[in-house]
């Protein structure tokens, strides 16, 4: 294990190392040790990284990204819980593979609208108080009673605004959102199990 550098969450190391599978094939691979400033919520102090990235690609930057990776994690995450992209009835995969896509549009949407939201009333507020789902719930309720009001030819403008008009625009109606509506509901601790 040789020292590379340091992360913004620690001293980075690594080492080649090889595996093989059970059919005597191998792979070489770069194990990375980032020994963590803060200790992570469950307590672990060192985190261990596996990569095929080429050497080119530094283990100080491979633990960037790899920090980054929650940001990806917590997207399909939001996606199962707010946007029913796993909807088992879609056994034929076509039509599963569209309901994903449709999710992940919905998803872009709704981060755009979270983005808005973070600008105006800050990023710390939103993160802390706005529930994702009722985001999502609210964006669902809305876009069907908006549809109603206003026929799809009434929103045709918003197709080809210049992208700073837009942004205006959101922030403009961010600073409306009543964001006590879509606040979380924090869980009381969890209560042991009983085994009797």
């Amino acid at each position: 294990m040789r020292a590379v550098g340091e992360s913004d969450t620690g001293a980075v190391a690594e080492q080649p190392i090889e595996v093989r599978d059970a059919a005597g094939a191998s792979v070489v691979l770069r194990r990375l040790r980032v020994q963590l400033k803060t200790p992570t919520r469950d307590g672990e102090t060192v985190l261990y990284i596996l990569t095929n990235l080429p050497a080119e690609v530094d283990g100080v930057t491979v633990a960037a990204l790899y920090r980054k990776r929650w940001t990806l994690e917590s997207a399909f995450q939001a996606l199962e819980a707010h946007f029913r992209s796993e909807t088992d009835t879609l056994a034929y995969p076509k039509a599963a593979l569209f309901g994903f896509c449709t999710a992940l549009v919905a998803y872009n949407v709704w981060a755009v609208v979270q983005a808005a939201l973070r600008r105006v009333h800050g990023e710390t507020k939103v993160e802390q108080e706005v529930s994702g789902y009722y985001l999502a719930e609210e964006m669902h309720a809305t876009y069907r009673g908006m549809m109603v009001a206003l026929p799809a030819p009434e929103w045709a403008m918003f197709q080809t605004l210049p992208l700073a008009v837009l942004a205006a625009c959101l922030l403009d109606w961010a600073q409306h959102v009543r964001l006590p509506a879509l606040r979380k509901h924090r869980r009381g601790p969890k209560k042991p199990v009983s085994n009797t």
